[in-house]
């Protein structure tokens, strides 16, 4: 990313899309960065710490992916990835909160929402799931939220991938052509595209 001015919001149109990492130096960064997750999971675990990490993106951006290669280096007995869909019925007549409450992890542990709270002022708004009054709500309850996962002790880390539509659509042709990937492709990716 282009540095910042001061005061200056940062825009995903400032995000340069054209960086690229080798196939080879993206495999010796991730072994250091594994091994370094597991140190951060011992260091979590052993000092009775929390952590909650938030994948958010476009579809087909890498969220998986990524989530599997941390999954792959962390303890599964203190670490827990919890994917996030639309809600079930029982979550559906309670605060849209509630359901990211009961996930949040316990001391010495790490865990992985795959999609997030931020669902009600993304995907519920833009498919008008929820009334404005509701969604315009959840921006103050969201900051009220963070805010008392970290005042109690817990780091909150949030990701979001990017990638350009052009990439997207050629992620998706892809899928379409790989059999061990096709699952991952509904009619839902591209009408969600569209909007």
């Amino acid at each position: 990313m282009p540095s910042r001015k001061a005061g200056k919001t940062p825009r995903l149109d400032d995000v340069n899309l054209n960086l690229k990492l080798s196939a080879m130096a993206c495999e010796k960064k991730l072994q250091a960065l594994q091994y370094k997750l597991m140190q951060i999971q011992q260091a979590y675990l052993f000092q009775g710490l929390s952590g909650a990490i938030v994948f958010e993106g476009w579809d087909a951006a890498g969220k998986g992916g990524t989530i599997r290669r941390i999954s792959a280096a962390l303890d599964p007995r203190s670490f827990k990835v919890w994917p996030i869909g639309a809600p079930r019925s029982y979550y559906l007549n309670r605060h849209f909160l509630l359901r990211f409450m009961e996930r949040l992890p316990p001391r010495g542990a790490i865990t992985a929402f795959d999609r997030s709270w931020y669902g009600r002022v993304l995907v519920e708004r833009i498919e008008e799931l929820a009334p404005e009054e509701r969604w315009r709500a959840a921006y103050r309850e969201i900051v009220d939220f963070e805010r008392l996962i970290t005042d109690d002790g817990t780091r909150l880390v949030k990701l979001f991938f990017h990638i350009s539509q052009e990439e997207q659509l050629a992620r998706f042709e892809e899928r379409l052509k790989n059999p061990l990937k096709r699952w991952k492709l509904t009619y839902e990716d591209f009408r969600n595209r569209g909007k």
